[in-house]
């Protein structure tokens, strides 16, 4: 049975040293597996036990570029393992990096989900359903996405929702009543709101608004209506800047009456 002649620590990496068996090079390991298996000059190693250093040592590369890896933000158990199988880690290794990691709660999917839910809603502003689409890419449970989001309150929701209303009311302010809402009510679908708390939303940002946000956009497309048919007071030219507007969303009684009180 092989034993050790010769323990070297490497010239560009002090962390690690080399093990040598009957005098020739074996492997190398990190100084704390040496100590982890009490390597010193004279002991003698069998295959098995060569077998477990190695494996050790794979360990602790793993667990170390893990640690890196979560240095600059939280991650999810699958996100690190996913890290970790592209690094080309072998399956039983990761399973004890990943058991290490869980152990020195480097990686807790409970609080990475409730401090996602908390960081993407108050910086990207999104919704419940696209919170959960993304948890769930992530590989979180369903019952950790569940809890996680019982922080996102319904009045949290309308709360946010009413504000990105507001902001797209003000960006989107010359278009008509009904242009206006299709446009704020696909982008906060996007987001991931419900229907009901959009509606909610909509009906809490206009506030009895409507027909004077109404009439001002209905001005302003009239002006560019009439730049763009060359308006000159005739029939022809009338029933163009009607049907302008019309295709743009404003109601057929709201254009005659614009259009007749600036004639």
């Amino acid at each position: 049975m092989p034993y050790i002649t010769k323990i070297s620590a490497q010239k560009n990496n002090s962390e690690r040293v080399n093990i040598f068996l009957d005098e020739k090079y074996a492997f190398s390991v990190d100084l704390d597996v040496l100590v982890q298996f009490d390597l010193k000059k004279g002991k003698e190693l069998d295959e098995s036990d060569i077998i477990e250093i190695q494996f050790g040592d794979l360990v602790k590369k793993g667990f170390k570029q893990a640690v890196d890896y979560l240095s600059y933000r939280m991650r999810s158990v699958k996100e690190v393992t996913d890290y970790l199988t592209k690094k080309e880690f072998p399956a039983p290794a990761i399973i004890e990096i990943i058991h290490k990691l869980k152990h020195y709660q480097y990686v807790n999917d409970v609080e990475f989900a409730e401090a996602y839910v908390s960081t993407q809603r108050k910086t990207n502003h999104k919704g419940p359903s696209v919170l959960k689409r993304e948890l769930k890419q992530k590989g979180i449970d369903e019952d950790i996405i569940e809890q996680a989001l019982g922080q996102y309150s319904n009045e949290l929701q309308l709360e946010e929702a009413v504000k990105q209303v507001l902001k797209l009311v003000k960006k989107e302010k010359n278009r008509s009543a009904k242009e206006m809402e299709q446009r704020i009510k696909l982008q906060l679908q996007r987001k991931g709101f419900s229907f009901e708390v959009i509606d909610q939303a909509l009906q809490e940002a206009y506030d009895g608004q409507e027909e004077e946000k109404e009439e001002e956009a209905l001005n302003y497309m009239l002006e560019k209506a009439k730049r763009k048919v060359r308006y000159d007071g005739s029939f022809e030219k009338k029933m163009k800047v009607k049907q302008f507007l019309y295709r743009k969303g404003f109601d057929l009684d709201t254009i005659d009456h614009v259009l007749d009180k600036g004639e």
